[in-house]
């Protein structure tokens, strides 16, 4: 499989000048590019695909305004029209919105290298139009005898420099004999249906009156100031230290679940519409939950493991995982709760075993989770009728 590995490296000054041009030049040939294609269809109802935005790109090139883009790398500014291609593609398969311009302020600052564009030689990689290999702080070794197939360099908003190296990896499942249900939640980050529950670091909260006092900086400066370029640069150093706490949190609390379970349950939740939620927006946020999911998608599928989303209407904090008997209401106050069947439960855990046990109805029976009109109006859960039975 393929496999992209992050390093953080330190350009000199003529490195960072000519990764600077790249940069700028990518975005240009982007937006032209998009201009173009967007013209062509408007004006004209042309279709234009990579093939004739390269042949325009090659045009652009022997102007006089346009002659600065043969100073950069021709690779990137060919990737540039390659993305743009795959971006109509998403757009044409209803995957995704009409392609937006790049802007210089706000977009991504990266660049794409093929094979024909880098060299990788001795652990030591140099970059066309440049004499000396990138200063890369190697914090993790890459696979025996791996060769990188692209090479993507980027710039965050905090002004650090990064290289990603996709490489050909194998991973070997190991066998796990752990099932477990995941409720996700704010007073503790997970509840696992074995009863143990993970506390919620509140990266945010912890960092809340720095960057309070960050942005109050950047409020007061004049706009285009050098002074107001300092104080962004301090507030999105904040942003970051915020940001790489939660992902190392959670590539962690993913890689442990995995390597421990076989089969993991979650549910579907619609983290873009909870954030609508004004009370509750930016402590959602700072859990997390949709990086949490995409981390545990990609790491069940790396390792062979099931992973299972249960419907996000799925009653699992209502519903007693003893009888199968579904409470009337259940305010977010409840924490805990005691079933006329006797059984007291925490609500967290008693959601994660509801989870788990509708998780494993699915792959079971290939039963919905979903409750039907017949277990709704018997307060008993179709996964539990099929557990009893």
């Amino acid at each position: 499989m393929k496999r992209a590995f992050k390093y953080r490296f330190y350009p000199t000054l003529e490195q960072a000048a000519e990764l600077a041009r790249t940069f700028g030049c990518v975005r240009l040939v982007y937006n032209m590019a998009l201009h173009a294609r967007t013209e062509a269809w408007t004006l004209r109802r042309e279709g234009v695909g990579y093939n004739a935005t390269s042949a325009l790109l090659t045009g652009w090139k022997k102007t006089e305004e346009l002659a600065f883009l043969n100073e950069v790398s021709c690779v990137p500014l060919q990737q540039a029209l390659r993305h743009l291609q795959v971006a109509f593609t998403n757009f044409w398969a209803k995957r995704a919105g009409y392609p937006s311009f790049k802007s210089k302020k706000r977009s991504r600052r990266s660049a794409e290298y093929t094979t024909s564009a880098f060299r990788f030689r001795d652990g030591e990689l140099t970059l066309a139009k440049m004499s000396q290999p990138l200063n890369i702080v190697w914090s993790r070794p890459l696979p025996a005898g791996a060769s990188p197939s692209t090479v993507t360099v980027s710039q965050d908003a905090a002004g650090r420099w990064f290289v990603s190296l996709l490489c050909n990896d194998t991973i070997t499942p190991v066998p796990a004999p752990g099932t477990v249900g995941i409720d996700a939640g704010l007073t503790h980050l997970l509840t696992l249906s074995t009863g143990e529950k993970v506390t919620n670091p509140r990266h945010e909260r912890a960092d809340r009156q720095r960057l309070a006092r960050a942005q109050r900086d950047l409020a007061r400066k004049e706009k285009g100031s050098a002074n107001r370029a300092k104080a962004r640069l301090k507030a999105a150093r904040v942003h970051a230290r915020i940001a790489d706490r939660r992902r190392d949190h959670l590539h962690k609390l993913t890689t442990r679940l995995v390597r421990e379970n076989q089969t993991l349950v979650i549910e579907d939740l619609t983290v873009s519409n909870m954030v609508k939620n004004r009370s509750l927006a930016r402590a959602i946020s700072d859990a997390g939950w949709r990086q949490f999911r995409t981390m545990l998608e990609y790491k069940a599928d790396w390792h062979g493991r099931n992973l299972i989303t249960v419907d996000r209407w799925f009653p699992s904090s209502k519903l007693c995982s003893t009888c199968g008997a579904l409470a009337d209401r259940m305010p977010l106050n409840v924490r805990s709760w005691t079933c006329r069947c006797g059984s007291v439960h925490d609500r967290d855990v008693n959601a994660a075993r509801n989870i788990l046990a509708a998780g494993l109805a699915v792959t079971a029976c290939g039963d919905g989770v979903r409750p039907q009109r017949e277990s709704s109006r018997t307060g008993r859960s179709s996964a539990k009728q099929e557990t009893r039975g």
